[in-house]
C-alpha cells in the first residue's frame, strides 16, 4: 500500500469512528431513561403529553409486561452504547446499521398497525443513522480495509 492510499483511507476510517462514537451518544441521550421503570413511566407521560399537544394520536396505557421490555430495551441499548462509545470500531458501526435497520422496520410495523404517530421522527432519525453507518460498507476502499 502506497503512503497516498494510506493517508486518503485513515481519515475515513476516523471519520467513520467519529460517526459510530456520535450515533452511540444520540442513542444514550435518546434511550438511557427506558433502563429503569421509573424513569421509563416519566418519559412513556412526557410523550404521550407530547403526542395530546400536537394533535397526534396518544400512547398506549402502560402495562407490566410493555414496562418490562421497554427496560430491557433500555438496558441492552445503554450497554450497547458504552461499548461503541470506549471502542468505537468500524464492525460496530456495521452491526449498529443492521441493528437500526431491524428498529426501523418494528417502528415501521408499528406505525401500520396504529402506533402513535409520535413515532415518525424516531423512524426518521433510526433510517438515517442506519444508512450513515451502512453506506460506506458498498464502498470497495472500505469494505475492504480490515474490521
Amino acid at each position: 500500500m502506497t503512503t497516498t492510499t494510506t493517508i486518503l483511507i485513515a481519515p475515513q476510517r476516523l471519520a467513520y469512528r467519529r460517526l459510530v462514537r456520535a450515533s452511540a451518544v444520540y442513542d444514550l441521550a435518546v434511550t438511557a431513561a427506558f433502563a429503569t421503570p421509573w424513569t421509563f413511566t416519566l418519559v412513556h407521560a412526557a410523550l404521550d403529553g407530547l403526542s395530546g399537544s400536537l394533535g397526534l394520536s396518544p400512547f398506549p396505557e402502560l402495562d407490566l409486561m410493555q414496562v418490562l421490555y421497554a427496560n430491557l430495551m433500555g438496558s441492552v441499548v445503554v450497554v450497547w452504547s458504552l461499548l461503541r462509545l470506549l471502542r468505537p470500531e468500524r464492525v460496530h458501526g456495521l452491526l449498529d446499521g443492521v441493528a437500526r435497520v431491524l428498529f426501523s422496520a418494528w417502528m415501521a410495523y408499528a406505525l401500520a398497525h396504529g402506533g402513535p404517530d409520535l413515532l415518525w421522527p424516531f423512524l426518521i432519525v433510526e433510517a438515517a443513522w442506519g444508512v450513515l453507518q451502512l453506506a460506506p460498507w458498498f464502498g470497495r476502499r472500505f469494505r475492504n480495509r480490515p474490521v
